[in-house]
């Protein structure tokens, strides 16, 4: 394994079939992730459709940041979904990363990298 990476990108859609398909694009983006070498993190698929009158959407985004607190710099990267900056759970994922110095790829260059290693 190269490292362990946190794929981070909206979550949240107005309408349930919305959040399936975020969930769908940050599973794919993940199993791009296992196929480069990486143990990848997607929490999309940790909380998929958890609904729940006790737990609030900010529960889960807390648990992420609280996985995030535990990686290494120079170990662990973050992957960055297209369309990270409409979410705000993606962007607060992003701004703790950047804090740890933990290293992050944004998509299209994942992509790229992954195609060039094929």
């Amino acid at each position: 394994m190269k490292k362990v990476a946190y794929i981070a990108g909206p979550y949240r859609a107005p309408t349930r079939a919305g959040v399936i398909a975020n969930i769908r694009r940050a599973r794919e983006v993940s199993r791009l992730a296992w196929e480069a070498g990486y143990a990848a993190i997607c929490p999309h698929m940790n909380t998929a459709l958890l609904d729940s009158d006790r737990l609030t959407p900010d529960v889960f985004l807390e648990g992420d940041l609280e996985i995030i607190r535990r990686f290494k710099p120079g170990r662990d990267v973050m992957i960055m979904m297209d369309g990270w900056e409409s979410s705000e759970g993606a962007r607060g994922e992003k701004e703790l990363a950047d804090l740890m110095g933990i290293e992050v790829i944004y998509e299209q260059e994942f992509r790229e990298e992954c195609e060039v290693a094929a």
